[in-house]
């Protein structure tokens, strides 16, 4: 799996809503639409836990859990 890829297409999905996109890497929260936060967490084997709150959050669970999943990275969505 190329994380580059997964970065990318993160950033680029999370930057089309309006909610807040937050993901939790161990006591670490990185903006989801920030790329450098990214690049600097999107290593090793870690579990994410993904939170997203605003108008389009649902939207966004949605599409970013795709995204996650489709690039073998093991992410939980909170609800």
């Amino acid at each position: 799996m190329s994380n580059n890829a997964a970065i990318v297409e993160l950033s680029q999905t999370a930057n089309k809503f309006r909610s807040s996109i937050v993901l939790q890497a161990e006591n670490k929260y990185i903006d989801v639409k920030s790329i450098l936060g990214l690049f600097t967490t999107l290593v090793g084997n870690l579990s994410y836990e993904l939170h997203v709150h605003g108008p389009d959050a649902e939207e966004a669970k949605k599409e970013l859990g795709e995204i996650f999943s489709k690039h073998g990275l093991n992410v939980k969505v909170v609800e």
